[in-house]
Formats: C-alpha cells, sequence, structure tokens
C-alpha cells in the first residue's frame, strides 16, 4: 500500500514539475493568443467591413465565408493540397534523415562535437528574419542565376539525369514522384532537421550502455541491436518529432496556403474570408496531428 502511495506521489511530483516547465506557454496563450482566436473565429461567420477611423462593422454570414474559401476562391483549394501532399514527404524525410543522422551522431569518433554543432546550425540559419534575408538577398539571387548559368553551359541536368536512370529502371511513377520531390526539397529538409535530431540524440543518450553490452554476449549483431534496442527505446520520441514537424512545416515562410490567406486579408481586404481560411487550416493541420498521433502510438506500442 505504502509503495503504491510513493508511486502515486512521484507520478503527481512530476505532473506538476511538467505542469511548471509548460506554465510560461500557458500564461503567454491566455493573455496574447487566446482574444485574437477568438476574434478570429468570430469573424469568419460575419462579413467584416472597415470603417477609417471607427474600427470595423460586422455582419452575420454564417457559413458564406467558408463556402467562399473552400468553393468559390480559385487558390486556395489548390494551394491546400499541394501543400498536404508536400507536408506528408517532407515530414517523412525529416524524421528518417534526423533519425539516421542523430545514430551517426551518437557513435564515438574524433570531431563529433563539431559534427554535432554543424548538424545544429539550420535551427539558428531558419530561425528570426534570416529565412526572409535569404529569399531577398541580392547575393542569393545572384547565386542562384551563376547556378542556372553553370547548368545550361555545361549541359548537365542532374535531376534530368536521375530521372532517365529511374525510369529506365523501372521504377513506378508514384515512387518516382516521391523521390524526386524529397530530391528538390532536401535544402529544406536539412534545414528543418536541427531539432528533431537532438531530440532523438537526446534519446539515444538516455540508452543504458548495458543493454548492449548484454546484447554482445547474447551473440546479437549490430543490425539485430538496432531493432532489438535502439529503435525501440528512441521509437516514443517519433511522435514528438512527427507532431513538431507538421507544426513547423504548417508554419513556415514559404507555405503557399499562409501566402494566399495573406493576399486575401491585405490585398482584398476580406477578413471574414481570410478568417474562414486560416480556420480551415489549422482544422487540416489539427486533423494531420491526430492521424500521425494515431498511427505512430500504434506503431510505437507494436514496437516495443
Amino acid at each position: 500500500m505504502s509503495r503504491d502511495r510513493k508511486l502515486v506521489t512521484m507520478q503527481q511530483r512530476r505532473a506538476r514539475t511538467g505542469y511548471l516547465f509548460i506554465m510560461p506557454f500557458i500564461i503567454g496563450f491566455v493573455l496574447f493568443m487566446a482574444r485574437p482566436m477568438i476574434q478570429s473565429l468570430i469573424m469568419s461567420f460575419h462579413n467584416v467591413v472597415l470603417n477609417p477611423g471607427k474600427g470595423y462593422n460586422m455582419t452575420w454570414v454564417g457559413f458564406d465565408n467558408y463556402h467562399t474559401a473552400v468553393a468559390v476562391d480559385p487558390y486556395f483549394n489548390t494551394r491546400l493540397t499541394d501543400e498536404i501532399g508536400r507536408m506528408a514527404v517532407n515530414t517523412i524525410a525529416t524524421l528518417v534523415l534526423s533519425f539516421v543522422i542523430a545514430v551517426i551522431l551518437n557513435q564515438d569518433f574524433k570531431g563529433r562535437t563539431l559534427c554535432r554543432a554543424i548538424f545544429f546550425l539550420p535551427v539558428i540559419l531558419s530561425s528570426g528574419v534570416l529565412p526572409g534575408i535569404e529569399k531577398q538577398n541580392e547575393f542569393y539571387d545572384m547565386m542562384a542565376g551563376v547556378a542556372e548559368s553553370v547548368q545550361g553551359a555545361s549541359g548537365v541536368n542532374i535531376s534530368g539525369a536521375l530521372q532517365d536512370l529511374l525510369s529506365v529502371s523501372g521504377v513506378g511513377s508514384g515512387v518516382f514522384d516521391v523521390i524526386f520531390q524529397m530530391i528538390d526539397a532536401i535544402y529544406d529538409i536539412i534545414m528543418a532537421s536541427g531539432i528533431q535530431i537532438i531530440v532523438f540524440l537526446t534519446g539515444l543518450q538516455a540508452i543504458s550502455p548495458s543493454l548492449y553490452e548484454a546484447a554482445d554476449v547474447e551473440g546479437c549483431t549490430a543490425w539485430e541491436s538496432f531493432w532489438k534496442i535502439t529503435f525501440p527505446m528512441v521509437s516514443p520520441l517519433l511522435l514528438v518529432n512527427a507532431i513538431y514537424t507538421i507544426v513547423d512545416f504548417f508554419m513556415k515562410n514559404d507555405n503557399r496556403v499562409m501566402e494566399r490567406i495573406y493576399e486575401v486579408m491585405y490585398k482584398d481586404v476580406k477578413f471574414g474570408v481570410a478568417s474562414a481560411m486560416s480556420w480551415i487550416y489549422f482544422g487540416v493541420a489539427l486533423a494531420f496531428i491526430l492521424i500521425s498521433s494515431f498511427i505512430i502510438s500504434r506503431a510505437v506500442k507494436s514496437a516495443q
């Protein structure tokens, strides 16, 4: 009985510690985000008309704004579908790449600390205003132009050569499209993998070396140790990284759905329609998070 009571006490302490860690976010959400979200939800059911110097007036239109976003707007559905496909491919590629890199960085070799710092650089480079500077930089444009000129002068098209190679090898068109989508997005995938590498690396370092020693005594190969020890122990972190990757992708600066929402809001000055698009986009992101959580949690249980 005392053991159960002690266990409950430890769980309560861990729960309190967890709440203390997330308390700054909860306070910030209540103070700065809850009211704008509620106001946006209200606007999505109204026609919003600006009155210069007097604020705005709202007229109830029900679900008309949602109908306009889904059935009338010529760009929203197309961009949303494209971004969902791109998100699915990039998320899988990011998780796989970050896990492989974390396993490599967990090995004992010279210069390991430097390599870890290098692989964390994308987190710094992709934060703040740097992505905007990257896309609106004369040097960036010049380098892109030089790359295109070199490719045109040499007549060598790496992407085209790989296309021809895979088509000759008999790879299916669906797999073919996914592979080249990953190749085209390799820069974005690497830039988005820094946090995931750190999370996986933390999980790998938490595995007791005695497990590998026992497996080695039993005659397990490195491949068997990986699938019987490494992957099951780290698999719970797949869910954390998957959720982070999905949210990070949906919030990227170059997301075309976000661009369309900005266009409707600031160029067309249709705040109601833009709010409806935002909530549709939020619902799609939430649905993908729930689906991913369900699939990955079941996969983690089967792996363990």
